[in-house]
């Protein structure tokens, strides 16, 4: 197993099955520790080049993403990482979009739909997943 997140980790969200991912906000400095070994980046511009491997999904603030396909792919690939590695989550503030992800994210490691967005809200941000259609697309997602 490589090495993964610290248990310190700020924004750091457990998922069900015991693997871990970090959400933060990109428009604050990186936070001192590990790099990642993967980066998914829900933004409506291409995100600034990092020096690990990393997804983009074009994600308009307050919106949903533009090609559902790719975060599905991006969802994938986050949850095969993180088995081995430290995958982060971001967009600009750290909560609508990526909370959304991370709640897709859940849904993928086994937690209900319905269920999702409290789940990421109690266990990374009482403020993830910030617009009704953020919500219903969590509800949606499978």
């Amino acid at each position: 197993m490589g090495e993964l997140w610290p248990a310190d980790t700020p924004g750091l969200l457990r998922l069900p099955s015991g693997l871990t991912v970090r959400g933060r906000p990109l428009s604050k400095p990186i936070p001192d520790g590990p790099e990642p070994t993967l980066g998914v980046y829900a933004l409506g511009r291409e995100p600034a080049p990092t020096s690990w491997p990393a997804r983009w999904v074009r994600w308009p603030d307050f919106g949903l993403p533009k090609d559902r396909d790719e975060l599905r792919s991006a969802l994938d690939a986050a949850l095969l990482e993180a088995r081995t590695g430290r995958v982060e989550f971001g967009c600009g503030g750290g909560r609508g979009r990526t909370g959304t992800a991370l709640a897709c994210l859940a849904v993928l490691d086994g937690v209900p739909a319905g269920e999702a967005v409290a789940y990421v809200r109690r266990h990374y941000s009482r403020h993830a997943v910030e617009t009704p259609w953020q919500r219903g697309f969590v509800k949606r997602f499978s």
